[in-house]
């Protein structure tokens, strides 16, 4: 899929050492979208390698892929996507899986609690 074409972007608010301090800033089409407080300031869960020493080591992989993540997140994330008009379509929750795939992070995956 070309992420030009992903309607969703997804931006975690603090790069760096603290990563664990900051928020999610999620837009779709444009318009803000907001979280329900429980996900605003934590990861996401999704599947990727979240180990700032060596962020290519498969022994650190965690965290779900997309199709486990969407059947895991489907309630809430109906919920907000009915909120913001945001159709409640499978390639719409792929889409928003992929934009927060890109920003997702762990405690500790940034070093600065060490």
């Amino acid at each position: 899929m070309n992420d030009s074409n992903n309607p969703f972007q997804a931006k975690w608010s603090i790069i760096g050492n603290t990563l664990c301090l900051g928020h999610w800033d999620i837009s779709y089409q444009g318009l803000p979208v907001m979280l329900p407080e429980h996900k605003r300031s934590e990861d996401m869960g999704t599947d990727g390698i979240y180990n700032f020493i060596d962020p290519e080591d498969e022994l650190y992989r965690e965290g779900l892929g997309e199709d486990d993540w969407i059947i895991e997140n489907a309630d809430w994330l109906a919920d907000v996507f009915i909120e913001h008009n945001i159709p409640i379509e499978e390639q719409t929750m792929r889409h928003f899986y992929r934009a927060v795939n890109k920003e997702d992070w762990r405690c500790g995956s940034c070093g600065g609690c060490i």
